[in-house]
């Protein structure tokens, strides 16, 4: 069996609130898998179903061929969670959150050591082990999450929002983490709302209000993206943007640097309509360049569809 992760059919109610409705997907083994979505789309409700914390309201899932929730306890050993909100005992230091999670994975006194050792080495964490988690760097209080995480070296990871609140730099040394323990084997289950950070994935779902709106590599589901998007130089700025705001019809416009970037289903229609629009505005074209729609473009698209 190839899959980690099976899911089917799954939907999670809290009352007459449907917090996950009918989503299936798989992941295999050895991949890193985003999840991706605003804040309260289903994500978190996932992963806590698939650790066993809730309980499905129906449907099935399976993470390594043990079916959740009854094989629960079974599973323990072989997972790891890197929790949104709550990873690490503030008043303990890096070393003794270390030694707190590893003791709670079932580690034995012999193993618990090295383990440490290796973790404090292997995520660049050693001058950091005497420090209390509440006064780490963010991008080593994240790092120190996922070692507590991944201490029992499980088969499949999951972390929940992991880049929340770093810096880019840090956001991206952390992604080069998932993806080295994503070639020693692990398989990653990762939620993001930065939809940029899709780049990293192997595979992808977008998700919005509970549902499960396109999946695929990233290039696939950029693929998904209807009409295209033109990069505009024009000035003065201001009064550009004004003009394009006036004129939804158009599509979506954002400033992008220096320039305006429209979203538009029709291409043609928008460039053809620029030159008239923004010169009733006062304002003057100087070029307009077709731009490769993103995945952010993506999915507000099919947000909007699927509102539709």
């Amino acid at each position: 069996m190839n899959n980690a992760i099976e899911v089917r059919d799954l939907v999670r109610k809290f009352g007459s609130f449907t917090a996950v409705d009918h989503i299936s997907f798989h992941i295999e083994r050895g991949e890193v898998f985003g999840f991706l979505g605003p804040n309260g789309a289903g994500k978190t409700t996932t992963i806590k179903v698939l650790i066993g914390i809730l309980a499905p309201t129906s449907g099935t899932c399976r993470v390594l061929g043990l079916e959740v929730p009854r094989d629960t306890a079974r599973l323990k050993q072989s997972v790891g969670y890197m929790s949104q909100k709550f990873s690490l005992y503030e008043d303990l230091t890096a070393q003794e959150n270390l030694t707190f999670f590893g003791s709670v994975y079932g580690l034995s006194r012999l193993a618990l050591g090295p383990a440490i050792e290796h973790a404090l080495a292997r995520f660049e964490l050693e001058r950091f082990k005497q420090v209390q988690a509440r006064e780490l760097p963010t991008g080593a209080r994240q790092r120190l999450a996922l070692a507590c995480a991944i201490l029992h070296e499980p088969g499949v990871l999951f972390l929940d929002e992991p880049t929340s609140g770093m810096d880019p730099a840090s956001r991206r040394k952390f992604w080069e983490l998932i993806h080295v323990l994503a070639g020693q084997g692990k398989t990653v289950l990762v939620t993001t709302h930065y939809l940029d950070e899709a780049e990293y994935c192997n595979r992808l779902c977008l998700i919005s209000q509970a549902r499960i709106i396109a999946e695929g590599t990233p290039e696939h589901v950029r693929s998904l993206a209807k009409g295209g998007a033109l990069s505009i130089a024009c000035s003065p700025l201001g009064k550009c943007l004004s003009a394009l705001l006036s004129r939804p019809d158009l599509g979506e416009t954002s400033i992008y640097g220096g320039s305006l970037r429209l979203v538009t289903d029709d291409p043609d229609r928008a460039r053809a309509a620029l030159p008239g629009l923004l010169n009733q505005a006062g304002a003057s074209l100087e070029s307009v360049t077709p731009d490769r729609p993103t995945l952010e473009d993506v999915f507000v698209q099919l947000v909007r569809e699927s509102n539709a």
